[in-house]
């Protein structure tokens, strides 16, 4: 009886033991959150914004060529330092720079399109943030689109649009499969893309007023929505 119990004993004791996670089973060090690279971001992210739309304010003041001359610095200067940061980094996720943070890196990469080689590289990285609920599902979207309309392919999502002279509706660029389009903006969050492409013609309008005023036009053309 004395033998069983030993052995029992030890049994328990082998069972208590903890073996030593493998390389793949090895927990990776939490993140820690970077203060200095949100703001940084919220800087870039700022000017970004301004030199992706008309000009506004003081910009008004620069002549065609000073504001191409500006909007392409702005976009080859973020585009190398975005560089150094994913390099350094990957996809900036939720964890290391917050929501807007993350949002931020996102918008520049975004914008990158005479890089769309790095957008690809990027995208790989944010799809994997995405699946751990680290990044935006619906940024990831537009990225998607970005990246497959600036090497030739059909957008999945509709995001990408332009606009009809003549009415300020906007459309989608060539889309894959329109009529399920919906089902696949739902699946990554976003709203329905008559909603969408309601939003982006009334900014866009809202841009270009004093054009289409000059045209007659007073209000965009929008879309019957359920």
């Amino acid at each position: 009886m004395k033998k069983i119990l030993g052995i029992l004993i030890m049994g328990g004791s082998l069972l208590g033991c903890k073996e030593k996670p493998s390389k793949k089973e090895e927990i990776k060090p939490k993140v820690e959150f970077n203060q200095d690279l949100a703001d940084e971001l919220k800087k870039m992210a700022e000017i970004d914004q301004i030199a992706a739309y008309i000009p506004q304010g003081e910009y008004k003041k620069m002549s065609d060529e000073e504001w191409i001359f500006f909007k392409d610095s702005v976009f080859t200067t973020h585009q190398k330092r975005i560089r150094e940061i994913f390099d350094k980094n990957g996809f900036v996720g939720f964890d290391l720079a917050g929501k807007e943070g993350s949002d931020n890196f996102w918008l520049i990469v975004q914008h990158s399109d005479h890089n769309p080689e790095f957008q690809k590289e990027v995208l790989k990285k944010m799809k994997i943030e995405v699946d751990k609920g680290n990044a935006q599902p619906s940024s990831y979207g537009l990225l998607v689109d970005r990246v497959k309309l600036n090497t030739g392919e059909k957008q999945i999502y509709g995001t990408q649009v332009a606009y009809n002279a003549k009415t300020g509706q906007a459309y989608p660029k060539k889309l894959a499969d329109s009529s399920t389009v919906n089902s696949r903006r739902k699946a990554i969050g976003l709203e329905p893309i008559e909603v969408y492409l309601n939003r982006m013609s009334e900014m866009h309008f809202e841009m270009n007023k004093e054009g289409y005023l000059k045209i007659g036009i007073t209000e965009p053309k929008l879309y019957k929505t359920k």
